[in-house]
């Protein structure tokens, strides 16, 4: 046994069936590198991986933590391990476990297991509660103080994916998160959620986040009832952020289209007549009004004025989404095309093409490559671009990208821009 314990160290693995008796004998060797095949053969004997969870070696207890074939008297040592790494590795795969746990598992190793759940969703690292909140985001089938815990956490990392997806959380939960979060980023990750009823968007809405309701107001499935939305119309004028996804609203009532277009640029007054199905007087006010802006708006920038300024807002760190939106929705092709080029570092020659040939998919991924939000690429595919309806690219959910990472860089590639 031990010649064959030792011909590992010429290239050989250990047995393809390992008995407990292979295992003793090869942990006596010391050797780390059958320590850590050992810790992550699924075949390893429990009081092997049990052993191996006290190693020295923080290589191998990660390998343990990974392991699904290691004991849960295993696990909890783990749980508490001194290093962060083995913690994040225990909790990816326990979050992975525990929600599909059939209900023929023991009731006393389902409760433990979800109790070491529970506990890897107080860790003192952040990145171990991440892993737990990505990983049981959108199951059902866990005890709801666990999803009420991480949506509740101080990071966004944590909380972000929890607000955004979970089931458990109710309507009532959600407006009391609404009512007391004090984390960046969290009222933005409720408005995003699949789902978002009247009393939740109404709790939004009272708190005047800016970027929140723009998210609330691009999602088509949130409930936004008339009164809400009119308090909203009645703040927007000054607030361009929440200028195009008011026009790009489905279902607007003709009171509301009316009062949007007393304040939204003339661009935006003409993609709602060609986004709403208006009656004729309808119609004709509003390109009425799209005419009289035209005629009391003072002069635009020149085109190089425009690109100054974004090559000065670039310089400075400033060049963001609401300056690319605006220079959109004011058709100012030459600066949203210098401004791509600029956060892209790609040649502006490639950017002008990608927008000459009315590519929805090539705009939607330079944008993404250029770290600017998808509505953003939706203003350019409607106001520079001028890409046609049945085939730009629309937001999911009112405000994610639509395609996987590599479909854009496919496309990316396709013009000739490597990489992200």
């Amino acid at each position: 046994m031990l010649e064959r314990m030792k011909r590992y160290f010429t290239g050989r693995k250990l047995p393809s069936e390992l008995r407990y008796e292979d295992a003793r004998r090869a942990l006596e060797m010391q050797s780390l590198a059958v320590k850590r095949e050992l810790a992550a053969r699924a075949d390893a004997p429990p009081e092997t991986l049990y052993y191996l969870a006290g190693d020295e070696d923080v290589s191998v207890r990660s390998l343990v933590a990974a392991n699904p074939a290691t004991p849960i008297q295993a696990d909890e040592l783990l749980q508490v391990d001194s290093d962060g790494e083995v913690r994040m590795e225990l909790a990816r795969k326990i979050a992975r476990i525990v929600p599909d746990m059939p209900e023929r598992e023991r009731r006393q190793m389902r409760d433990r297991m979800m109790l070491l759940l529970e506990k890897l969703a107080r860790d003192e690292l952040a990145r171990v509660r991440r892993i737990v909140a990505e990983e049981i985001k959108s199951c059902p089938h866990i005890p709801k103080r666990i999803a009420v815990r991480l949506a509740r956490d101080a990071e966004i990392m944590v909380c972000g994916p929890v607000l955004e997806y979970s089931p458990l959380l109710s309507d009532e939960d959600l407006v009391e998160i609404v009512a007391t979060t004090r984390v960046q980023g969290a009222l933005e990750a409720i408005a995003r959620r699949r789902n978002v009823g009247g009393n939740v968007a109404d709790a939004i809405v009272a708190t005047l986040d800016i970027p929140a309701i723009a998210q609330l107001l691009a999602n088509p499935r949130a409930e936004i009832r008339e009164d809400t939305l009119d308090r909203i119309i009645g703040e927007a004028a000054t607030i361009e952020a929440w200028h195009l996804p008011l026009v790009m609203r489905p279902a607007l009532s003709v009171r509301a289209i009316r009062r949007i277009a007393v304040f939204v640029s003339r661009a935006l007054v003409e993609e709602i007549t060609r986004k709403h199905k208006l009656d004729a007087d309808t119609e004709t006010w509003l390109k009425t009004r799209a005419q009289t802006r035209i005629e009391g708006e003072a002069p635009e920038a020149s085109p190089d004025a425009a690109i100054a300024g974004i090559k000065k807002a670039f310089a400075a760190g400033t060049l963001n989404d609401d300056l690319v939106t605006k220079a959109a929705s004011l058709k100012q092709k030459s600066a949203v095309t210098m401004a791509l080029s600029l956060l892209c570092n790609v040649p502006e020659a490639i950017v002008a093409q990608i927008i000459e040939v009315k590519s929805g998919k090539g705009i939607a991924a330079l944008c993404w490559k250029a770290g600017l939000a998808m509505r953003t690429a939706l203003a350019i595919e409607i106001f520079v671009a001028n890409v046609p309806v049945d085939t730009r690219v629309l937001p999911r959910a009112g405000v994610d990208y639509p395609m996987e990472e590599a479909e854009m860089l496919w496309h990316l590639q396709y013009f000739g821009v490597v990489g992200k």
